[in-house]
């Protein structure tokens, strides 16, 4: 018999190990090529591993919720033919409890070929090997290709979506755009907030034990909700927290949303809100204080060339995550708009890759959603910052005029700026959030540019 090694995969720069959340076979079941064997966690991204051989499921050597380090051996499938003679005289001595092979000690493939890697399309997205060779056994073009809709993790176009493609090739056109993920099996675990490349360790100082009454409701932590926890531990132990506050005015940000809103809708196919206008002035401000765009290695500050602006998006099961966008100062309003609701739909359906959820250089956080007005928000490690925005609400304020100060209505707002005081002073804090206010304040609403 021969063999084949499946290989848990790296799925990030920094991913050391994948915890198996799901299998979706047993010993002894008959999978296919590009069959979904299992479904794993990492603290950044879910995956469905897909088989890239067609055989037997021979042994599966970790169970579900197991930690496994990337590059070990998870199961071996059973790909039948002649086995090579060495192993062959191997399986004629009985089996020992002491020769079944350990985890360890299991021959690896290379993991060009045990890790099933996937490859790029021209549209960003990803085709298997068995995928690709179908693709190009039947002469189906790269604009095709990326036309099909997946039925995978992710919108992966599987084995089943191109033969069904084929076999409607000569019917109806296909849709345009990819389709909206099939439901997957419900594990739980889905993508975190965190972005720092050092594990997730708990913290040193033991918790104190409580004490459970009667028909008090005892909730087991998911573990998303475990990872944030670690990760906010995490940050509060490495950095020192300070938050600076401060007030502005956002009368003339309010007066051109309710302008142009309508006319975005219809011209931009998405709805525009006040957040963009002021991620386009947080960008503004990390120009001009790049100490604030920055990371902290031992003793070494890291000022970041990119600005990867990573926004707080709460979920439906209360968990919270933190994808960013990517070069948000090559972005205008529009585009930080589009990138913005197409990273939280993403995340809402559990559909964010890793290189969404990682790389981030500075976060901003909108407690307005909720109709908050302040928040001192926790530094997403390893970042050296976070911008809290507060509701925007109407309220009485003192104006300079020609004729003299009066008291009128203005739609006012809060920023909160929570910094890393190892790096970070007060006088750096402030600067950067007076300057982020008067980049705010500054906003035309007849141009919708900031006069700054």
């Amino acid at each position: 018999m021969a063999n084949f090694d499946i290989i848990m995969p790296k799925m990030g720069e920094s991913i050391e190990e994948a915890t198996i959340t799901n299998w979706f076979v047993k010993e002894g079941d008959q999978v296919e090529e590009d069959d979904v064997l299992l479904e794993i966690a990492t603290d950044k991204v879910d995956s469905e591993i897909p088989s890239p051989v067609a055989g037997i499921v021979k042994k599966i050597l970790f169970k579900q919720d197991e930690v496994v380090p990337v590059g070990n051996v998870i199961a071996v499938i059973d790909m039948g033919g002649e086995a090579p003679a060495e192993e062959k005289a191997q399986e004629k001595v009985p089996d020992s409890p002491s020769q079944v092979p350990s985890p360890e000690s299991t021959p690896a493939v290379p993991e060009a070929v045990g890790s099933a890697p996937v490859i790029a399309s021209s549209e960003d997205r990803f085709y298997s090997p068995l995928v690709r060779k179908i693709a190009r056994e039947e002469n189906i073009s790269q604009s095709e290709l990326d036309r099909i809709p997946g039925s995978g993790l992710n919108g992966r176009v599987q084995k089943n979506d191109i033969l069904l493609f084929l076999r409607n090739r000569g019917g109806a056109k296909q849709a345009e755009s990819p389709a909206i993920n099939k439901p997957g099996p419900e594990t739980g675990a889905k993508a975190t907030a965190a972005t720092a490349a050092a594990p997730v360790t708990s913290p040193t100082a033991s918790p104190p034990s409580v004490r459970s009454d009667a028909g008090d409701e005892i909730v087991e932590m998911t573990r998303l909700r475990k990872l944030i926890a670690d990760h906010m531990i995490r940050s509060k132990q490495t950095s020192a927290h300070v938050t600076n506050m401060i007030e502005i005015d956002v009368t003339s940000v309010v007066a051109w949303r309710n302008r142009v809103k309508d006319e975005f809708l219809r011209k931009e196919g998405v709805k525009i809100t006040y957040l963009p206008v002021f991620l386009l002035a947080t960008v503004k401000a990390l120009r001009d204080f790049p100490q604030i765009n920055a990371s902290v290695d031992g003793d070494r500050i890291i000022l970041k060339k990119r600005i990867n602006l990573g926004i707080a998006v709460a979920l439906a099961d209360n968990n919270l995550i933190v994808p960013n966008i990517k070069d948000a100062d090559s972005l205008n309003l529009t585009g930080i708009t589009k990138r913005m609701n197409e990273l939280a739909t993403a995340a809402r359906n559990n559909k964010l890759g890793p290189d969404d959820i990682s790389g981030g250089t500075f976060t901003v956080t909108n407690f307005g959603t909720f109709q908050n007005d302040i928040g001192t928000p926790i530094i997403n490690q390893p970042e050296v910052a976070i911008l809290a925005v507060g509701a925007i609400k109407k309220k009485p304020a003192v104006l300079e005029t020609e004729q003299g100060d009066v008291i009128a209505i203005r739609q006012k707002m809060w920023l909160s700026l929570t910094y890393d005081h190892r790096i970070v002073d007060g006088a750096l804090g402030g600067a950067f959030l007076k300057r982020l206010g008067d980049y705010i304040e500054s906003f035309d609403p007849q141009s919708g540019n900031f006069k700054l």
